[in-house]
């Protein structure tokens, strides 16, 4: 699981069956500090995030998880929203 912001949303004319009525999200990989790093992704949403919200996200085989896995051809999917900024920030979650 990584951390990210969704920055933006993805319209596609065509796309694989399976994709059909799935949202598309562009996000942006985060650092400890809440810093972008690396470049923007698309990413399946899994749980109903929007623009602005802080997520967590997974890329490889576990991406298919929340979907028919043969089904679904992912490689990168939102898997939760996290709260609040504050949770990162704080440091209540960090050794």
């Amino acid at each position: 699981m990584q951390l990210a912001r969704v920055i933006g949303t993805v319209v596609s004319t065509v796309k694989n069956d399976s994709l059909e009525g799935r949202k598309l999200l562009v996000v942006q990989s985060l650092d400890k500090d809440l810093r972008p790093q690396g470049k923007p992704l698309v990413a399946i949403d899994a749980i109903g995030a929007g623009t602005g919200e802080l997520v967590f996200w997974c890329r490889g085989k576990e991406a298919s998880f929340p979907f028919k896995r043969e089904d679904t051809p992912t490689d990168c999917t939102i898997i939760a929203i996290v709260d609040s900024d504050a949770h990162v920030t704080t440091g209540v979650f960090r050794k």
